[in-house]
């Protein structure tokens, strides 16, 4: 500042020359401009200076809990909420409350049916923004993360990780009402609401309720018939993304890749492996109290409970009839469709059933399966040993 006014000094001469009077006045407009620069410039650098002071004064807010940090208070408050187990935004629709107003407004969108995000290469809507960016890697064939056990490769690193854990049996979610694990948070997350009983989701057909809307979405498919998933081999309709993938390795594919360890018998998922692994154990910790019947599955005691019960709450929307089990539906529907999934390969023969062709296939190969403990005997089908038995062991 001092160097620039003894520039100013030194410009301003006191002998009366015109010119050199004008040049002294536009030296004098260019030093103040100057002047007026620097004061400009050393105004910025203060107000920089006071911002990145309340920037670092603003890191200052820092979890007790967990020694995250960060720059607003609110922020903070709502990070708390995972620590206390808080959630003060509760749906008016259903009752589930939310840590924060963000969970909440993505929440309605399930209700409403709002997907305000497209694809721009299918056309396909999400509700969310973080939905459609992941659901994009589904149009790339990039697959960089490939397992080293079955070579499947995946375009998400958290696809990848949870695959892997299939093979490493890793079950680190666990339930601390019954004990049950699972390989994903959310896979006991729902497990946790058969504790709970927290059924929201009601289907507007039948008295029927479900813990989750996807689970609504595929049973109301059985009221309306509607089947969007189809098969790009055979053109064959699904009304679950389960039911297609599993159609797949059966019957295209016939890729078995979990094998039972205790009997060599192969299954297309770890889930039909852990079933079939009971079949080994004589543990029946399942028993029903009317008549005393025991089961090593949860699911085939409560199926055999709706004997008892007289329920079928599994209903042919072309006749009526009604069924226990959603597969015995499925089979019956196909008296009415005509539909005969199941073709040998040894001749042009096809069937309703999986076990008719298995059953039917026999005659081609001579197969016998089934044998006589008293007399070495063997038959194609189950319904002959039995009646053998009967014969035999009077």
């Amino acid at each position: 500042m001092e160097f620039i006014k003894e520039e100013i000094e030194d410009i301003s001469d006191p002998e009366p020359s015109r010119i050199k009077h004008e040049d002294t006045e536009e030296q004098i407009d260019w030093m103040e401009t100057k002047l007026q620069k620097h004061e400009l410039s050393e105004a910025e650098e203060e107000k920089y200076s006071i911002k990145t002071q309340r920037t670092n004064t603003n890191k200052l807010h820092t979890c007790t809990r967990c020694g995250k940090s960060f720059s607003q208070k609110g922020n903070l408050k709502t990070h708390m909420r995972i620590h206390t187990g808080e959630k003060p935004y509760t749906c008016s629709q259903c009752g589930k409350s939310f840590a924060g107003e963000s969970g909440l407004k993505y929440h309605l969108r399930i209700h409403s049916g709002e997907k305000p995000f497209s694809c721009d290469q299918c056309g396909k809507d999400f509700n969310s923004s973080s939905n459609l960016k992941q659901h994009l890697n589904v149009h790339s064939d990039e697959r960089p993360y490939v397992c080293f056990f079955c070579g499947k490769s995946f375009s998400r690193m958290r696809h990848f990780k949870l695959h892997q854990k299939t093979h490493n049996d890793v079950r680190d979610h666990v339930c601390f009402e019954c004990g049950e694990s699972y390989t994903t948070a959310a896979h006991l997350k729902n497990h946790q609401r058969t504790h709970t009983a927290e059924r929201h989701y009601k289907c507007s057909y039948c008295e029927k309720s479900f813990t989750r809307s996807e689970n609504l979405k595929s049973h109301e498919r059985l009221h309306t018939g509607e089947k969007p998933y189809y098969c790009t081999q055979c053109e064959k309709s699904f009304r679950c993304k389960t039911d297609l993938r599993y159609h797949h390795l059966r019957v295209h594919s016939g890729e078995k890749p979990f094998s039972c360890d205790q009997c060599g018998k192969k299954f297309i998922s770890p889930s039909d492996l852990k079933q079939h692994q009971k079949v080994h154990s004589d543990e029946k910790p399942y028993v029903c109290s009317l008549c005393g019947k025991s089961f090593s599955r949860l699911n085939s005691f409560k199926q055999h409970q709706k004997i008892h019960e007289e329920v079928k709450d599994h209903v042919c929307l072309d006749c009526g009839k009604s069924f226990i089990k959603a597969d015995n539906l499925k089979q019956h529907q196909r008296i009415h469709t005509g539909e005969r999934p199941y073709k040998c390969s040894s001749c042009e023969k096809s069937f309703t059933q999986s076990g008719h062709l298995k059953s039917h296939e026999r005659l081609h190969t001579g197969e016998k399966p089934y044998h006589c403990t008293q007399c070495g005997k063997s038959y194609k089908h189950l319904s002959s040993i039995h009646i053998h038995m009967k014969l035999c062991c009077k």
